[in-house]
């Protein structure tokens, strides 16, 4: 899963934790139900690493995601307040 933000919080989501503290907390939430099956990474807006972050990277730039963006593969799990509910429940529809 590829948490997608930024250091500064995006300015439509003020009451939203910043991109890098959600990856965190979500890492440690799913590590300790799924444990290493599932790794989360965090990706700075303004530094894709590889073409799919680009493409996600973009489309947050174009206001057509808010950040933080929560991707797992092509799904788009949510984007700005991040629930943990939808992404436990995608986890467990892969298995």
């Amino acid at each position: 899963m590829t948490v997608y933000g930024a250091d500064a919080v995006c300015a439509s989501c003020a009451q939203v934790p910043p991109a890098k503290a959600t990856a965190e907390w979500l890492e440690a939430a799913l590590t300790r139900k799924y444990g290493d099956r599932i790794t989360v990474r965090y990706v700075d807006i303004n530094q894709p690493q590889t073409g799919q972050d680009r493409l996600f990277c973009d489309k947050i730039k174009a206001d057509e995601y808010f950040y933080p963006l929560l991707v797992a593969g092509e799904t788009i799990l949510g984007e700005g307040f991040i629930s943990l509910r939808p992404v436990q429940q995608y986890i467990e529809r892969q298995e």
